[in-house]
């Protein structure tokens, strides 16, 4: 009986620390349009990709980092363009920056689901 407490207990502590360990920035997020994407971990980097909507299934970015600050590139499904891109996470918000040049930037808030 105590060997099988000690075993779910360690089980227990084990996917608790694992959920802590992922980057702030995995899960699903609401897009500014209302859509959702969801970002995971691959490759070493964080992949973007649309969930719901016209564009479903489709990747949109790419991002490496850690914390609350990323870089990469990020697509715009509409009109398949890439722009060198950023995020920022504040608390629930993802806020998301794409430029061309450096000069010409648009920006977005994501929501976290």
């Amino acid at each position: 009986m105590i060997r099988t407490f000690v075993v779910a207990a360690a089980l227990t502590l084990g996917t608790a620390a694992s959920g802590f360990c992922a980057e702030p920035i995995v899960g699903n997020w609401k897009t500014a349009s209302g859509e959702t994407a969801a970002i995971s971990s691959c490759g070493g980097s964080y992949c973007i990709t649309l969930k719901t909507g016209k564009h479903a299934g489709k990747r949109i970015g790419n991002l490496s980092g850690g914390g609350d600050s990323y870089s990469g590139e990020i697509t715009d499904p509409a009109n398949d363009r890439t722009y060198s891109g950023s995020a920022s996470i504040q608390g629930s918000a993802l806020k998301m920056r794409g430029c061309v040049l450096k000069v010409l930037c648009k920006s977005q808030t994501w929501t976290r689901m």
